[in-house]
C-alpha cells in the first residue's frame, strides 16, 4: 500500500499541475481573443486601403489642365502614395496567406 507521506506528495503534484494547466488555458485563450481581434483589425484595414487606393487611382487617372510644375509634383506624389498602399496591402494579404498553409511532410493541410 502507499505510503500517506507519497499519497500527499502524489496529491500536492496533482494539485500544482492542475493550477498551471488552468494558468495556461486562461492565457490561451486571452491570446486567442487577441490575435483574432487583430485579424479582424487587419481586415477592416486592407478593406480600408482598397477604398482609399481606388480613390487614389480616380484621382491619379484624371488627366491635368494645368500645366505647372507644384500641380504634376502633387499628381506624381499621388501616385507613389498610391503604389505603396498597393504595396502596403500586398505585403499584409502575402503574409496572411502564407500562414494559413502549413507543409508537413508534402502535405498541404488548411488550418
Amino acid at each position: 500500500m502507499i505510503e500517506f507521506s507519497s499519497f500527499i506528495i502524489l496529491i500536492l503534484t496533482n494539485i500544482i499541475t492542475a493550477v498551471i494547466l488552468l494558468f495556461s488555458i486562461r492565457y490561451n485563450l486571452k491570446f486567442g481573443v487577441m490575435i483574432l481581434r487583430v485579424q479582424d483589425s487587419i481586415e477592416e484595414s486592407l478593406d480600408l486601403l482598397d477604398q482609399r487606393y481606388s480613390a487614389m487611382s480616380k484621382i491619379a487617372d484624371t488627366p491635368v489642365f494645368f500645366d505647372s510644375v507644384e500641380v504634376r509634383q502633387v499628381i506624381s506624389e499621388i501616385e507613389a502614395s498610391r503604389d505603396s498602399i498597393l504595396s502596403v496591402a500586398n505585403s499584409l494579404i502575402s503574409s496572411a496567406e502564407s500562414d494559413k498553409t502549413i507543409d508537413t511532410s508534402g502535405l498541404d493541410i488548411q488550418k
